[in-house]
C-alpha cells in the first residue's frame, strides 16, 4: 500500500524500481517502494549536556515534546523543514547524525520569540536554537553565521569602549561579512538623518564616529569583562571537549 507519511521518511531510506515483479505480480513503480532497514550506532550521549552548557541551552532537559514552539515558530510557517521541537528531541536522544543533516538552516532562526512565548514548560526554544547553532560552529560543522558575526562585533566595541556605537558595529560588520560599507539603504538612512537632524546632532555622531570615546573611566571595566568573556569560554570549550579554543 503507498506511504502516506513519505515526508517523514529521508528519501535515501527509500528505494522504487521502475520495473519489478515479485512471484510473478508486476509492482512496478510506486507499489514498487521499500524503506531501507536503518540502525543507529553513532550516539552522541554528551551532546544534550554540551548544548545546556552554552548559553541559552540551560533549560533543554525541561522539554517536553509537545510541540508549542514549531506550531508558533515564524519560520516553521515559511519553510517546514525549520522544526524546534524535532531537534530538540534530536540533541536529547544525542542523534548528532540527525541533527547534522538540517545544520545549514537551524541557524535561521528570527528571534521573534513566539516559540518562547507559547512554551508551557519555560524551555526558552529560541535561545536553544541559538545555543545549537553555537555548538555546530564550535564543533567546526558550520562556518560562523552571520548573527554570530555581528554579536562579536557588538560585544567588541562595547567591552572596547563602554559605549553602543551602531554605527561602527554596522561598519565591522559589513566588513567581516565582506559586504559594501556604503549599501544603498545605509546610504539612504544617512541622507535621511542629514536631511532631518539639527546640527549640533549630526556634529555629535560624527564626532563620535571619527574619535569612538570611551566610557570615563572604562578601563579597568572593560578588562574585568575581557577577563570574564575569556573565562566562560574556556569554560564552554571544556565542556565541549575544546580545550584551547576558548577564544572562539
Amino acid at each position: 500500500m503507498p506511504i502516506h507519511e513519505k515526508t517523514l521518511i529521508r528519501p535515501e531510506n527509500l528505494v522504487s524500481h521502475d520495473e519489478l515483479v515479485i512471484d510473478g505480480v508486476d509492482v512496478s513503480g510506486h507499489w514498487s517502494t521499500f524503506i531501507k532497514p536503518r540502525t543507529i550506532t553513532d550516539y552522541n550521549e554528551e551532546m544534550q549536556a554540551e548544548i545546556a552548557a552554552l548559553p541559552g541551552g540551560e533549560n533543554i532537559h525541561r522539554c517536553w515534546q509537545c510541540g508549542s514552539c514549531t506550531n508558533s515558530c515564524t519560520m516553521n510557517a515559511v519553510n517546514p523543514e525549520f522544526n524546534p521541537r524535532y531537534w530538540i528531541y534530536l540533541i536529547r536522544q544525542g542523534l548528532e547524525e540527525e541533527l547534522l543533516r538540517d545544520k545549514d538552516i537551524i541557524w535561521q532562526c528570527v528571534s521573534c520569540n513566539k516559540c518562547t512565548y507559547a512554551c508551557p514548560r519555560d524551555v526558552v526554544p529560541e535561545a536553544v536554537m541559538k545555543a545549537t547553532a553555537h555548538w555546530l560552529e564550535l564543533k567546526g560543522h558550520t562556518g560562523e553565521s552571520l548573527s554570530s558575526v555581528f554579536d562579536r562585533g557588538f560585544t567588541d566595541n562595547v567591552v572596547h569602549s563602554g559605549k553602543i556605537e551602531e554605527g561602527h558595529v554596522l561598519r565591522i560588520f559589513f566588513w567581516r561579512t565582506g559586504q559594501p560599507l556604503a549599501p544603498p539603504w545605509l546610504r539612504d538612512l544617512i541622507l535621511g538623518l542629514v536631511k532631518k537632524l539639527p546640527v549640533f546632532y549630526l556634529y555629535n555622531l560624527l564626532k563620535t564616529a571619527v574619535l569612538r570615546p570611551k566610557t570615563r573611566g572604562w578601563g579597568k571595566t572593560g578588562a574585568a569583562i575581557e577577563d570574564y568573556v575569556r573565562e566562560r569560554h574556556a569554560e564552554q570549550a571544556a565542556a565541549l571537549g575544546l580545550s584551547g579554543k576558548g577564544g572562539h
